[in-house]
């Protein structure tokens, strides 16, 4: 495996060149183009990493199976899916757009920014600092690392720059979906989306859906195989913004990538992949991420149809 890996990633390589590192969040334009990690987890005793797979990145939209599988174990389906839908929407992910009649849940999901702000909301805590910490917690279980943190430099950028955001919370505020504190609930959101990880991290993290909710690295249930079934069948419809469909076609797993360069597979009962290379194409997808999806899915016959 680590062998294949490596031929993956030396034939992937000449993608970092292309597209762009994400630059409105200004912090996040100081990423390296050039970094290019994966890591593929397929028991307990087998994890294959290569290249720049220890380098931390911010996880971005990768938090947001995570914010989701928390907003599902506090309140259980039907209170979720009567805030968010399930359904791609086609548009970028933080379109405003969604219709032009009233902002409905059916409008948005939970891989989109406006279905992630609106999940945190339900998050159970006594304040927003209480909500946070436990989803920081259920990050740490799942990645089996109780040092992941948040990027300080990240945040602060991301709470600076972040108008589009909140411009999105406010939206929700406007047609009643949101009932907290705008400002609590997008600065929860924006200390979700700057938590570092590794390509390590979210390896382990996809390898917990992919065994249906249990850690098979520890041996702890952490959650439901109905909701670990739920996260994945969102990912593969949502998971990659509004390029989900061709994704599907050309890997065919549930997967979520995020501005920071992270992109996190999930191959039911088989394996969970990790892989960073920050350089985006204009939907917010890494270009040399996608093409060692691609790759690996051939080579092993990882597509799910």
């Amino acid at each position: 495996m680590k062998e294949l890996l490596k031929e993956i990633l030396d034939k992937c390589y000449k993608y970092t060149d292309e597209g762009a590192v994400a630059n409105y969040i200004p912090e996040l334009a100081k990423a390296n183009r050039k970094e290019f990690g994966i890591c593929v987890i397929t028991d307990a005793n087998s994890v294959f990493a290569v290249g720049d797979h220890d380098k931390c990145f911010t996880m971005q939209s990768a938090i947001k199976p995570i914010i989701l599988l928390l907003a599902l174990m506090d309140n259980g389906e039907e209170k979720v899916r009567s805030l968010v839908g399930t359904e791609s929407t086609g548009k970028p992910f933080d379109a405003f757009n969604y219709s032009d009649q009233a902002l409905k849940n059916e409008h948005i999901n939970p891989m989109i920014n406006t279905g992630a702000i609106a999940l945190c909301s339900l998050i159970k805590g006594k304040d927003y600092e209480e909500k946070f910490r436990r989803l920081l917690n259920l990050a740490r279980k799942m990645a089996d690392n109780p040092n992941l943190e948040v990027d300080e430099n990240v945040y602060l950028s991301e709470k600076l720059t972040g108008n589009k955001n909140r411009a999105l919370a406010y939206m929700l505020k406007a047609y009643g979906m949101l009932e907290d504190n705008v400002e609590d609930v997008i600065d929860c959101y924006f200390k979700a989306c700057s938590i570092k990880a590794r390509s390590t991290d979210l390896a382990k993290i996809a390898f917990v859906l992919a065994n249906h909710g249990t850690n098979p690295l520890t041996g702890e249930e952490i959650c439901s195989r109905d909701y670990a079934k739920y996260i994945n069948a969102v990912l593969m419809t949502c998971g990659m913004y509004d390029g989900s469909g061709e994704f599907a076609v050309n890997v065919g797993i549930p997967a979520k990538s995020g501005v920071g360069g992270g992109i996190m597979g999930v191959v039911p009962n088989r394996m969970g992949i990790g892989i960073y290379s920050p350089a985006l194409d204009r939907k917010g997808n890494s270009i040399a991420g996608i093409k060692a999806l691609e790759m690996l899915s051939k080579k092993l016959d990882l597509s799910i149809f």
